[in-house]
């Protein structure tokens, strides 16, 4: 069944129009804070700026989080229980105003701005940023698909899947996988190849047998533990590609075809 029918959202991270004034470092974040008039405003700021992960930073069932953060002023929302809202008002947060506004000139002028320059472009789905997701970098040479924790924000055009699991994870991943999604479009030079929503939704999944979850939960576990630490997890990779060959009822023709194309650069 393609992804398109399963009951899961593929989204774009965040788009800001102006990502020097919204998107700081860790070192900026600081600042910011420790310019707070007192206590009750430094924690609000604090909940307004918050984690992200760019394109460059998630890796193959891994992220590597680079001290990144993104203002989160947004344009006001409708949430899944229903209620409203309303947009970020950037007046009960001046240590944020006061950073903005070295960018005024900009968030002005942008076409995608909010209610107010200081606010993000309207986004629907803002409350699944809060959420477990699977993401991706737009443009890679093979699949580099991992989980992002409830609290981090994607920027865009890094896209997302709400909800993730191990299973599709370790899907996504694989070589069946990533060979069809690799076969809807054309790699560009140097054999990356843009891993557009359009692509991934139309690849067809098998539903996962419930006996199954525990084994796919424990071993994308496993190796995402393993690339935490630095450690190689290239056995248990094949491991989980031999059980989805099997999965997908491949022979041996077929298998040996997906273990010399279109990894590490090489295109079909």
């Amino acid at each position: 069944m393609p992804l398109k029918d399963w009951d899961i959202k593929i989204n774009y991270g965040i788009k800001t129009g102006c990502n020097e004034a919204f998107i700081v470092s860790g070192e900026k974040r600081e600042e910011i804070l420790s310019r707070c008039a007192d206590a009750a405003e430094r924690e609000r700021t604090a909940g307004l700026i918050r984690p992200i992960l760019r394109g460059r930073d998630i890796k193959r069932y891994a992220t590597e989080f680079a001290d990144q953060y993104l203002i989160t002023s947004h344009n006001g929302y409708v949430s899944e229980e229903g209620s409203r809202i309303p947009p970020v008002d950037i007046e009960e947060y001046p240590s944020v105003k006061r950073h903005l506004d070295d960018f005024w000139d900009v968030l002005a002028s942008r076409t995608d701005k909010g209610v107010t320059p200081y606010n993000l472009r309207n986004c629907a789905y803002m409350d699944d940023f809060s959420k477990q997701k699977i993401v991706w970098g737009n443009l890679a040479l093979s699949a580099q698909f991992a989980f992002a924790s409830e609290s981090i924000f994607i920027n865009a055009p890094s896209p997302m899947i709400i909800p993730g699991s191990a299973y599709l994870l370790a899907i996504l991943n694989s070589r069946v996988g990533d060979f069809y999604i690799r076969s809807l479009g054309v790699s560009r030079s140097g054999g990356y190849f843009e891993y557009k929503p359009m692509f991934i939704e139309r690849l067809p999944v098998i539903p996962l047998n419930p006996q199954d979850t525990g084994f796919y939960e424990k071993a994308v576990n496993d190796i995402v533990l393993l690339k935490e630490s630095g450690e190689s997890s290239t056995e248990l990779e094949k491991m989980l590609d031999t059980h989805i060959f099997s999965l997908y009822e491949l022979d041996d023709d077929e298998i040996g075809f997906l273990l010399h194309i279109i990894f590490r650069g090489a295109t079909i």
